[in-house]
């Protein structure tokens, strides 16, 4: 970790919610006036979209079926750490886009489904912030947890990230209910062995909870909302947070656990601001204490 160029993580498997996540802190580093740099996880994916369509065909010819991005084989996972390290190091690192869709192609001049040229990050950014699957992964070979200053994970219960996932590739990419079914199969092995892990590693978790049946979620035809949710905010050292005032602040909240506080599925962003403002100005308070 660094005093000097310090590192936010948000870790969350696909379809969890970590897009939103990214807009509170987003808006916190606007208010504030931190000045961030930005990394896409998707940026580390080894393999662009025909290439890891073959790649999986391939792999499923050999009797493979559980080849999907959240592994090692489909990640560049030694150059996402060695970007950590040289930014905390040195403030400088290297990135690059993937583009998803045609108005990600207009703006990058890159086809969808590719990535960019690799090019160095803004100079003079006061924090780095990474959004992906992989901001805490720990294997045989790399420790990216070990660089992140402060690590988020964004964990709804499994049905539900089914439910969210089924939603989003049906209606945004138009699989069936059974291709989409076939791909939470197939990544079964890696969530379980390079996702799952990193929530032990995260210093807050944000997993939200259904309050309505998801007991069958291939067939819920909408995805609870917040107001038909809870959120557990689990802190991996309580010590210096402020229980009390989170309590009165957060209109309906209650302590499950020493270090969880549960709140209502639509105060979510409010407890975000509460949260994490403080904890990311002590991280620009300590860098600029440098100078």
């Amino acid at each position: 970790m660094s005093r000097k160029h310090p590192i936010i993580s948000i870790t969350g498997s696909s379809g969890a919610g970590t897009t939103s996540v990214k807009k509170t802190f987003e808006q916190i580093f606007r208010r504030e006036n931190v000045n961030a740099a930005f990394i896409e996880g998707d940026a580390f994916h080894r393999y662009n979209r025909v290439d890891m369509r073959n790649k999986m065909a391939e792999e499923a010819e050999r009797g493979n079926r559980h080849f999907s991005h959240f592994s090692p084989e489909t990640n560049l996972f030694e150059e996402l750490e060695q970007t950590f390290r040289s930014y905390a190091e040195t403030g400088i690192g290297r990135t690059r886009h993937y583009v998803h869709d045609d108005e990600e192609a207009a703006l990058h001049g890159v086809p969808p489904g590719n990535f960019t040229q690799w090019q160095d990050l803004p100079a003079n950014s006061d924090l780095l912030f990474y959004e992906g699957l992989h901001g805490a992964v720990i294997t045989e070979k790399v420790n990216v947890a070990q660089h992140a200053d402060l690590k988020i994970g964004v964990v709804p219960v499994i049905n539900l990230e089914w439910i969210q996932k089924l939603h989003r590739d049906r209606a945004a990419r138009g699989y069936s209910t059974e291709a989409v079914t076939d791909t939470i199969l197939r990544r079964m092995p890696d969530y379980v062995h390079y996702i799952v892990p990193q929530f032990a590693e995260t210093d807050i978790n944000f997993q939200r909870v259904p309050t309505v049946d998801t007991s069958n979620p291939f067939i819920a035809r909408w995805i609870p909302t917040a107001d038909e949710s809870m959120v557990v905010i689990r802190f991996k050292n309580p010590r210096g947070i402020d229980f009390a005032y989170l309590l009165s602040m957060i209109q309906g909240s209650f302590m499950s656990r020493a270090n969880s506080i549960v709140i209502h599925g639509a105060k979510l962003d409010l407890a975000m601001q509460l949260i994490l403002t403080p904890l990311i100005m002590q991280l620009i308070d300590r860098k600029r204490s440098m100078k």
